[in-house]
């Protein structure tokens, strides 16, 4: 069974089964991607050999991540994350990399292994906070925007310090000093700016607009842009992580983005179990053995260091222990980024595989442990928050200030699936009547005509479960579906009530068989509009044939 397809056959078994077992456990399928990484590689059972093979995939699998980060990171979502997001994000990037520093080298490193993994130190998992804060519904909460908000700010670091890195090779070829190195990534950076300025302001508008007439093109394309800006990227000297991220971005202001996000998210996930199940077939375990202790020591300086440097942040910025502690929990673990970022370091030649061995350990520990924190971030704040009144101020002004503050923009009390012309029609006269309305709908035509009107419209396919958790369904008081055939009204109502969404649900159908299917798929109420305008315009039709009947008598 040496055949690469028969070997990526059993991988995708054992994976599937290993991480059965790990959500049942209530750990990240993450750690059991690397188990079972070690299980099949060289240091276990040595079952899987196509080693190019999944070293290719977990190449694109990165690339489908940067390029989901970038595409999260809409410009106008940056210009409101706020001071707090920022000030915290980037005080927390430097006390962990100043303190993370001085410890690895008192454990003997040198000073480009401990610059290294310093940095590796800094970075938190967005996918698994996120994750996390939306089951247990608090990303609308106060801590999960602030978090969110500084999650960003560490995504765009984990970037530059990639394009640092990826310059000093460039820098150490040419024994040149740090202005060259300096010269060189701004020089870069302001080149790669102007020519992503000019794509996103001529070329990628139009070109979007036009793939996102098939939902099948528009996958293939963000996929095609993606891998193809890491390729250009890493041409250019920047990194393949650094292209990908860069393409997301470019299409983050794009009203597809939803739409993209969500059918990129499951294939990201396939191809990142090729990632870590790579990483952990490349583990060599003489080198971790004697990693295990400074391991455990910088795990203790993630899980305490981290969030104790967040608290006391947002508590001098004027906001409460109990919300310093909940968002300064989402900081207690390194993330895949810290692993992709001293693997890169390798690759250039920087830092031995010893460092990786030690960014790996610490990951595992600070992710397994981190996650039961949050997870039980209430009752462990209820035990420890009479110790953190340090981290308060006696009047927390700006959370106050927070409380005091209204939603500039209503949500909508009413969520409409299809725009047809029943559709479009039901939206326009909502929003004449003042009532909030939100319209769906995968033709972008039928978008932006709407948009061009006012209309508050999204696309995207209603049928996708990932791209319903990114819409207010769960804050809405009814949901209309006028989607036209059955499986796509069966795909809807399947993915609402896997939500628990509790609006009323209205299905508009044309005929009773369709009226049957969605009443028993869970739909509150059925609308016929034939049948229902036949019988309006037939009570018309009547008064106007008899108005003697109904009018007053003549005096």
């Amino acid at each position: 069974m040496h055949e690469p397809f028969a070997e990526l056959a059993l991988l995708l078994l054992i994976a599937a089964a290993v991480g059965a077992l790990a959500v049942r456990l209530r750990q990240p399928v993450l750690i059991a991607y690397i188990v079972v990484g070690i299980a099949v590689g060289p240091a276990g059972f040595e079952l899987v050999r196509a080693h190019d093979q999944i070293d290719l995939l977990a190449q694109v699998g990165i690339a489908v991540l940067l390029f989901l980060v970038g595409l999260k990171l809409d410009l106008q979502h940056v210009r409101h994350i706020g001071p707090v997001a920022l000030a915290t994000g980037l005080g927390q990037l430097f006390f962990t990399i100043v303190i993370g520093f001085g410890l690895i080298l008192l454990m003997g490193r040198d000073w480009l292994t401990a610059l290294y993994v310093a940095v590796a130190l800094t970075f938190s998992s967005t996918i698994i906070i996120i994750k996390l804060l939306s089951d247990k519904r608090e990303l609308d909460s106060l801590h999960g925007r602030i978090a969110v908000g500084f999650l960003i700010v560490q995504d765009i670091a984990v970037v530059l310090a990639m394009m640092a890195m990826s310059a000093l090779r460039t820098a150490g070829e040419h024994d040149a000093g740090v202005l060259l190195v300096a010269a060189s990534i701004v020089g870069r950076v302001l080149l790669a700016a102007g020519l992503l300025y000019a794509l996103m302001r001529f070329v990628l508008s139009p070109l979007v607009r036009t793939m996102a007439h098939s939902q099948e093109l528009l996958l293939i394309f963000a996929i095609a842009w993606g891998t193809a800006l890491a390729a250009l990227g890493e041409w250019a000297g920047f990194s393949k992580e650094a292209g990908a991220f860069l393409a997301g971005f470019s299409l983050a202001s794009t009203p597809f983005r939803d739409a993209i996000g969500a059918r990129l998210t499951g294939i990201r996930d396939f191809l990142l179990l090729f990632f870590f199940i790579d990483l952990g077939a490349k583990l060599d375990f003489s080198a971790l053995g004697g990693e295990l202790w400074p391991a455990l020591a910088l795990s203790a300086f993630v899980l305490i260091g981290n969030p104790l440097i967040v608290m006391a942040i947002m508590g001098f910025m004027g906001y409460r222990k109990r919300t310093g502690f909940m968002a300064g929990l989402t900081v207690a673990q390194i993330s895949e980024f810290s692993i992709i970022f001293v693997a890169m370091g390798i690759s250039l030649g920087h830092v031995g595989t010893d460092a990786l061995g030690l960014t790996t350990l610490v990951g595992i520990v600070t992710i397994a442990l981190s996650t039961y924190m949050i997870l039980y971030s209430q009752p462990l704040f209820e035990r420890i928050g009479p110790l953190l009144d340090i981290f308060e101020r006696r009047r927390p002004h700006r959370e106050m200030a927070v409380e005091q503050q209204r939603p500039s923009e209503a949500p909508p009390q009413v969520v409409i699936f299809g725009l047809g012309r029943y559709g479009a029609r039901l939206l326009t006269s909502l929003r004449k009547r003042g009532v909030p309305v939100l319209g769906v709908d995968f033709d972008p035509e039928t978008v932006r005509r709407l948009r061009r009107h006012g209309c508050a419209v999204r696309f995207g396919d209603g049928e996708d479960p990932a791209f319903l958790d990114t819409l207010p369904v769960n804050t809405a008081q009814w949901i209309v579906t006028t989607l036209p055939t059955w499986e796509s009204n069966r795909g809807l109502l399947h993915a609402l009530q896997a939500m628990a969404v509790p609006a009323t649900i209205i299905g508009v159908v044309g005929d009773e068989v369709h009226r049957a299917a969605l009443h028993a798929a869970g739909a509150n109420r059925i609308i016929n509009p034939f049948l229902d305008s036949a019988d309006h315009t037939a009570q018309i039709l009547v008064d106007a044939l008899n108005p003697a009947e109904d009018a007053p008598c003549p005096t």
